[in-house]
């Protein structure tokens, strides 16, 4: 048996078991080496390859396929470089505790500290960012050696989904020739498309607010970002009657106990009489918004109670009383709120609703109207990617409160903005149904520009709405804006783009809206569309600054 004959049929075993354990997609990217892994993707009926020119975008696409589908997501790459444009998605998928399979192509043992090209120090190569590292070595392809590589296939998924899910990395030295040289038969894996090894895992454990705040507590439930929607936590606050701060990241900003614009409200510093709490439950990742956080910081004397499947340790400000490592989809209600407690905070809702809804209409096409427009026309079937800079928090805002909200994702494990564009391609990839809009700024644009490639090379469909004032909008609301120097040229960065240009080069239908309602119909029509769109809404930096000080200004009159 040859070398080559013998690699084949180890990595086509390995391939096809991935999906045998649920594995479904994988991204690959060009190169030699990465070969064999490359054609095993392409060629096992069992799984969609979306092929890639850049690694960085694999990566994020990958990501965003992960987020939206649920499922683990292999990428491969060839050796070098290649693998480390795949670490800012890496660290992302660690961090928001995504699955991730990263197989990265290597020079043999005898190829490597010794000049040969394209080799680098590939182990380890992502340090504590994966869940898992291993080294798959050399071997010939014996029966034992195919049932050990299977066994590795399983592994390599049940570590990327087990109780804190986040990527594995396996680093695979092969040796040349690196094609087959002709068709390769992979041997039968288990009866039934059944994995080679089944892991089992226990039952999610079920929280009962009745064992976690006192009966008659006035307390309320904050909700940060989650790849699954909190559906059920919104229903168990509407049972308990607590008022619910849910980020829209959590998908629990709907039903009537939800509070839409606490970002707004709790910048009274009037706010701790009537409506301090005595518990607060929180589920999910941290809010973004700053109020949220400083507030809940200066609650260090009511118990805080965080519940989360993993028993992750989100307390930077150091008040937490209890964690609980629960499901918050299984929370169940137990407790009850007294009496006006939820009429008092829908109430206060209500108000800033009204001035939110007043300052946004005075101000024309702006960054905080085109936020909300998407959370009142995007349909219910629709998932939104958002840009994790400024359009995050612009959401966060005054995003309403819906019965019926779109999904809302992010990349908010490691909040930056690199691969936006490419991640929400994956999203799309991802998405059973309904249609993909992603909200974002020029700069993340710029920053992921060749990921719009898959609109044409991929055939995807994603409505992008671009928020162009002309640099990052979001240092201008920073200490860093005063040092007028350098901050031009150095932090807030414009790059005198020509967007349209941009979105012909990349096969996108392009439009501009000139007005508000000019928006709502031009969304619509991108949402229908079979290919993907760039709705461009310029605005002015500076007019973005002054709404968001008339919007302070209005909520705390």
């Amino acid at each position: 048996m040859t070398a080559a004959l013998d690699t084949h049929l180890l990595v086509g075993a390995f391939v096809d078991e991935l999906g045998r354990c649920g594995v479904r997609d994988a991204c690959t990217s060009p190169g030699s080496r990465c070969a064999p892994l490359v054609l095993a993707f392409a060629r096992d009926g069992a799984l969609n390859a979306h092929s890639h020119v850049d690694e960085r975008c694999a990566g994020f696409f990958a990501l965003g396929l992960a987020k939206a589908s649920g499922r683990p997501v292999a990428v491969t790459c060839t050796s070098g470089t290649a693998a480390a444009n795949l670490l800012p998605a890496v660290i992302e998928a660690d961090e928001a505790r995504l699955p991730l399979i990263v197989l990265t192509a290597d020079r043999p043992p005898e190829l490597r500290d010794v000049g040969a090209g394209q080799a680098i120090d590939q182990l380890k190569l992502y340090g504590d960012a994966v869940r898992w590292f291993f080294e798959v070595g050399t071997h010939a392809a014996s029966e034992r050696a195919l049932r050990w590589v299977r066994a590795l296939a399983c592994r390599a998924v049940a570590e990327a989904t087990g109780e804190r899910p986040g990527p594995v990395h396996l680093n695979w030295p092969l040796r040349e020739p690196l094609a087959p040289g002709g068709p390769v038969e992979i041997p039968a894996g288990r009866a039934g498309r059944q994995p080679w090894v089944a892991r089992e895992r226990p039952p999610q454990e079920t929280a009962a607010l009745g064992d976690l705040v006192p009966d008659g507590a006035r307390a309320v439930i904050v909700a940060g970002r989650s790849e699954r929607p909190l559906v059920a936590v919104a229903e168990v606050a509407r049972a308990c009657g607590y008022p619910l701060l849910a980020d829209p990241l959590s998908g629990a900003r709907r039903g009537p106990a939800a509070v839409a614009h606490y970002d707004l409200l709790l910048r009274d510093p009037g706010i701790g009489g009537t409506l301090r709490p005595e518990a607060v439950i929180r589920v999910g990742d941290l809010p973004t918004s700053k109020p949220l956080r400083a507030w809940l910081a200066e609650l260090a004397d009511v118990p805080q109670v965080a519940i989360d499947p993993a028993g992750a340790w989100q307390d930077p400000d150091g008040v937490l009383w209890r964690s609980v490592r629960a499901d918050p989809a299984r929370l169940v209600p137990g407790a009850a709120a007294p009496p006006g407690w939820l009429e008092a905070w829908r109430e206060a809702d209500a108000r800033i609703a009204q001035r939110v809804a007043a300052v946004i209409k005075n101000a024309g096409l702006s960054e905080l109207g085109v936020a909300r427009a998407l959370g009142e026309l995007l349909p219910a079937q629709a998932t939104m990617l958002v840009a994790a800079s400024m359009p995050v928090r612009l959401i966060e805002s005054v995003w309403p409160a819906r019965d019926d909200p779109p999904r809302v994702l992010a990349n908010r494990g490691a909040n930056g903005i690199d691969g936006t564009v490419s991640t929400a391609f994956g999203v799309r990839a991802g998405s059973a149904a309904g249609p993909v809009a992603a909200l974002l700024g020029d700069l993340a644009l710029a920053h992921d520009a060749g990921g719009l490639l898959a609109a044409s090379r991929l055939g995807l469909a994603v409505t992008f709405v671009l928020i162009d004032n002309g640099g990052g909008g979001i240092f201008d609301h920073l200490p860093v804006a005063a040092e007028s120097d350098v901050y031009e040229a150095h932090i807030a960065t414009p790059t005198g783009i020509d967007f349209e240009r941009l979105a012909g080069a990349y096969s996108l239908d392009y439009a501009r809206p000139a007005a508000p309602e000019r928006l709502g119909e031009l969304l619509a029509g991108a949402l229908a569309a079979e290919r993907s769109t760039l709705l461009h809404v310029a605005v002015e930096r500076a007019a973005g600054v002054e709404l968001q000080r008339r919007l302070v200004a209005a909520a705390l009159s």
